[in-house]
């Protein structure tokens, strides 16, 4: 599908004031709460915080990818708040969430933590936008749904950004290659901004790659409570693809709810050619996005654009 032309930003809904929220990532840290939740504390940002109104917007969870954070959403948050209720936590390991050392973290452990966060809010059903990491654990939330009765189920579409879908497919890093050996906790004590600096850029597209205040701002957020000495241990999903493939790539075959995958087409390790194994495993006709010169992360390469892809996908849903 061609990309969408001329994305003004009052055909988004944009919404100035949760802009101005989410420039920096101490704001976005003020703005957030941290819940109790099966005995750790989870971080996150929820728009009905300076919102009341939303809520009673439906619900979107937003579920980020590895190293990272929540705060990757921030720039698509200011087109998204208009109309819906976003949820936005670390994951147990990230961000301003709890980093347990010498844990063994897990993507089921994840989805616990992330049903447990839905309950606490008494989210009644949500959407799901997830990314990288973030898929994976919407594949297993979503292998969980898809057992439920009709009448129990929670989650009322997914949107997919890059990430490792199919293991087969996924291209790592040499830094996560090594992350996962038995070098990983060294490679810990390691890593400093220099190598995340390049490390993270070489993920984007040639033309979309953070800039020096971003960086320092992506580096706050996961050296926060000492996140790169965790690395090692976070890795571990990698092989979790690997032993739970058709459980999760199952879950995207049987899907109960309308399904949506937006790529950076230039990604090195999710990009074009995991979509073409997305066409050939799960369904073609799905509604299937690619942004070409857009790398690993698109809703910070091209945020309008995600957004206006994403905001068609869920107004043809309820109308």
């Amino acid at each position: 599908m061609a990309e969408l032309a001329g994305c003004a930003l009052f055909d988004l809904g944009y919404n100035e004031a949760m802009s101005d929220r989410c420039t920096s990532f101490t704001a976005w840290r003020k703005a957030g709460h941290s819940y109790r939740l099966l005995g750790r504390q989870i971080f996150c940002a929820d728009s009905a915080s300076e919102d009341p109104d939303a809520l009673q917007k439906p619900v979107i969870l937003l579920v980020h990818g590895f190293p990272t954070s929540g705060w990757d959403f921030h720039k698509i948050w200011p087109f998204l708040t208009p109309h819906y209720r976003l949820i936005v936590p670390d994951m147990l390991g990230f961000g301003f969430s709890d980093k347990p050392r010498k844990h063994r973290y897990s993507i089921p452990e994840q989805a616990d933590l992330l049903e447990a966060l839905a309950a606490q809010l008494h989210l009644p059903s949500c959407h799901i936008l997830a990314h990288d990491y973030g898929d994976t654990v919407a594949q297993e939330l979503m292998a969980r749904d898809n057992q439920r009765a009709e009448q129990e189920r929670f989650f009322l579409s997914l949107c997919l950004l890059n990430g490792g879908l199919f293991p087969e497919t996924h291209r790592a890093r040499v830094i996560q290659k090594l992350l996962a050996s038995p070098f990983g906790p060294l490679l810990n004590r390691l890593t400093t901004k220099r190598r995340f600096d390049k490390s993270f850029s070489a993920v984007f597209g040639a033309n979309t790659k953070p800039d020096a205040a971003e960086l320092e701002g992506y580096w706050q957020v996961i050296s926060a409570n000492g996140g790169q000495h965790v690395f090692s241990s976070l890795i571990g999903y990698m092989a979790e693809r690997r032993v739970n493939r058709e459980a999760w790539v199952g879950a995207l075959v049987n899907s109960h709810c309308p399904v949506q995958v937006i790529n950076g087409s230039a990604d090195p390790v999710s990009g074009a050619h995991m979509v073409a194994r997305y066409r050939q495993v799960v369904r073609a006709d799905d509604d299937i996005v690619e942004l070409p010169h857009i790398g690993h992360y698109p809703q910070l390469e091209a945020p309008d654009q995600v957004a206006a892809h994403y905001l068609r996908f869920l107004q043809a849903l309820s109308g």
